[in-house]
């Protein structure tokens, strides 16, 4: 991590975290996505166009396996995604990530403790699945990426990460070098939404995310728009019920 912040001629980010776990397993691409209960989720980096591709889609859609990750907090390994119980997990989600070029796909929770920041995706373009060695590394580099986080969120604001224990609050806090503007713009168009439709948080992110995925367009795209007031959605729009699904792993399911 530390050779490919040197690359960067940076400090040691949650980027150089993804290209390393790339760089060490058996896969094509990372990503990682900032997820938290109270505020719009957004993709905080990746390592290439495929894997922004599937942060954005996961989160949009509302399911894939960083959406289950982050609700179980545990890890949740897909080696093939044309098999039938992923298929009939994720409806959408599966056929999409297919479409993108991910044939299998890894999701690794960001958590110490109750402090859970996002999930570390990776991809791979072939079938195949992990040994447990690779598990544990990938399991490594999600630990990594969770202590840069938190210490940026301290270093920053003098106070500790989103935590899912009750009667926990997060504060606002200013955004970590690898997000550029997508919780900004993303917050900032569920803020207006907000505004707009007299609703609340959850219900103002939904109708986000059911526009974008209603009109097959990126979910930072509609937030641009929002933000510019060149989209305005009327006040009788429905929600879309494209809520997470259920939250089992897929071996779980029947």
């Amino acid at each position: 991590m530390a050779e490919q912040a040197a690359l960067r001629d940076a400090r040691v980010g949650v980027l150089d975290v993804c290209t390393a776990a790339v760089a060490a397993l058996p896969v094509g691409g990372a990503g990682m996505s900032a997820m938290s209960r109270d505020r719009a989720s957004h993709p905080l980096c990746s390592t290439d166009s495929v894997s922004q591709h599937l942060e954005e889609l996961q989160l949009t859609l509302g399911e894939g396996p960083c959406v289950d990750a982050y609700a179980l907090g545990s890890t949740i390994l897909c080696p093939d995604l044309l098999a039938g119980e992923l298929q009939r997990h994720w409806t959408v989600f599966a056929d999409a990530a297919l479409e993108a070029g991910a044939r299998a796909v890894f999701a690794f929770p960001l958590q110490i403790g109750a402090i859970s920041p996002g999930v570390l995706d990776l991809y791979s373009s072939s079938s195949v699945e992990l040994d447990a060695e690779e598990v544990a590394d990938a399991m490594a580099f999600a630990d990594a990426a969770t202590l840069l986080l938190l210490d940026a969120r301290i270093s920053e604001t003098g106070v500790p990460f989103d935590t899912h224990a009750p009667g926990t609050g997060r504060p606002d806090a200013a955004p970590f070098d690898d997000l550029g503007g997508y919780r900004a713009e993303i917050d900032q168009a569920t803020g207006i939404l907000m505004v707009q439709l007299g609703v609340g948080f959850e219900e103002a992110f939904i109708r986000l995310r059911a526009h974008a995925y209603a009109r097959g367009t990126r979910l930072s795209v509609v937030a641009a728009d929002v933000v510019a007031h060149r989209l305005r959605l009327p006040p009788d729009t429905a929600p879309s019920d494209i809520r997470p699904p259920e939250t089992r792993p897929p071996d779980e399911e029947s």
